[in-house]
C-alpha cells in the first residue's frame, strides 16, 4: 500500500467526487478512479458507494479514511523531523486551540517567534473536547484547553489563570454597580455560548443551588457574537475575562462581580506524555516554562 494511493482516496472521500479530486490533485479522472480501484482490490474491500448521486464511504471506507489521515500526519512528522535534522531552527509548531483559548497563546507565540523566527507556527482551531484525543492520535503535538483532561497519556501545565466575568452593557441597570447578588439575576436574559464546557455546568449548578432561574434564551456560536449582543444591551453574559479585557477597559462593557459566584478558569497546555515531541514543540514548552 502506497501513501500516494491513500492520498488519492482521501481526496476523493473529502471532495465526494472523482472529478473534483482529479482537479485538486492535477491528475486525470480515469487515473484517480484507477488508483481507488487498485486500493479496493488490494484491501479486498469496497471503500466507496458509487450508486447514488453523491459518493459515500462504506464502513470499510470510513476506517481507511481515518487511517489515511493518521498516515498523512505521520508523514508530516517525518518531514518535520528531517528538516530539523538539517537545520535545528526550522520546523513547524502545531497547536490546537479554540476561539477563546487561542488568546492565551498570543504572548507565548510572540516570545517564541523572537527566539525561533524560522519555525512556522500553526494554531489550528479545534473543539476543546476533541483536543485530548487529537493529541493521542498524533494529529496535534500541543493543545490548549480550559480543563484538566485527566488522562495518564497526556502531560500538561497551567499557563494562565483567568476567571469568568459577568458582563453587561453600559446602559444596563447593573452597569453602575460593582457587585450584585445572584438572586437579582432571575429576570435577566443570558446570551450563552452554544458549546458545552465544564464552566457552563458550574454556573448552572450555582444558579440551581440558589434556586435562581437562568434564562439562556439566546445562544451564539462565538465569543465575538456574544460580546456584540451584550454591547447592544440585548442580554448579559459570562465570558472569559481575557476575552473582554479591551471592551471593559474601553467602557464598551462593564464587569459586575456576583457575590455568590466566583469561577476561576485555568488554561492548560497539554501534550502527549509518551511520544517524542519535535524540536519546535519542545522549544515552545521551554519558552512557556520560562515565562
Amino acid at each position: 500500500m502506497e501513501l500516494h494511493t491513500l492520498k488519492v482516496f482521501q481526496s476523493v472521500a473529502t471532495e465526494k467526487s472523482f472529478s473534483r479530486a482529479a482537479e485538486k490533485l492535477l491528475r486525470t479522472q480515469p487515473a484517480v478512479s484507477l488508483a481507488v480501484q487498485r486500493l479496493e482490490t488490494e484491501l479486498g474491500e469496497r471503500l466507496i458507494d458509487r450508486s447514488g448521486k453523491e459518493l459515500l464511504l462504506t464502513d470499510a471506507g470510513k476506517i481507511v479514511f481515518d487511517f489515511s489521515r493518521r498516515f498523512e500526519n505521520l508523514a508530516a512528522e517525518l518531514s518535520n523531523a528531517l528538516a530539523e535534522m538539517r537545520d535545528n531552527a526550522s520546523g513547524v509548531l502545531s497547536v490546537g486551540a479554540n476561539e477563546s483559548t487561542s488568546l492565551y497563546l498570543l504572548q507565548h507565540i510572540v516570545n517564541y517567534r523572537r527566539l525561533y523566527p524560522k519555525v512556522k507556527v500553526r494554531v489550528r482551531r479545534s473543539l476543546s473536547s476533541k483536543i485530548p484525543q487529537q493529541l493521542i492520535d498524533g494529529e496535534l503535538e500541543l493543545g490548549v484547553i480550559s480543563f484538566d483532561p485527566q488522562d495518564e497519556r497526556l502531560l500538561g501545565q497551567v499557563i494562565y489563570t483567568d476567571h469568568l466575568a459577568f458582563v453587561v452593557s453600559p446602559e444596563h441597570r447593573f452597569a453602575g454597580r460593582e457587585s450584585v447578588s445572584i438572586t437579582e439575576l432571575g429576570m435577566e436574559t443570558f446570551v450563552a455560548h452554544n458549546v458545552l464546557s465544564p464552566y457552563r455546568e458550574i454556573v448552572l449548578r450555582e444558579f440551581q443551588r440558589h434556586r435562581v432561574a437562568l434564562n439562556m434564551d439566546v445562544e451564539m456560536p462565538t465569543v465575538e457574537t456574544i460580546r456584540r449582543m451584550v454591547q447592544r444591551n440585548e442580554g448579559v453574559a459570562f465570558l472569559p475575562r481575557l476575552c473582554v479585557e479591551q471592551e471593559v477597559e474601553g467602557g464598551l462593557l462593564h464587569e459586575v462581580r456576583i457575590e455568590e459566584l466566583s469561577v476561576d478558569r485555568k488554561i492548560h497546555l497539554v501534550y502527549p506524555g509518551k511520544r517524542a515531541l519535535s524540536h519546535a514543540a519542545r522549544a515552545f514548552l521551554e519558552v512557556v516554562k520560562a515565562q
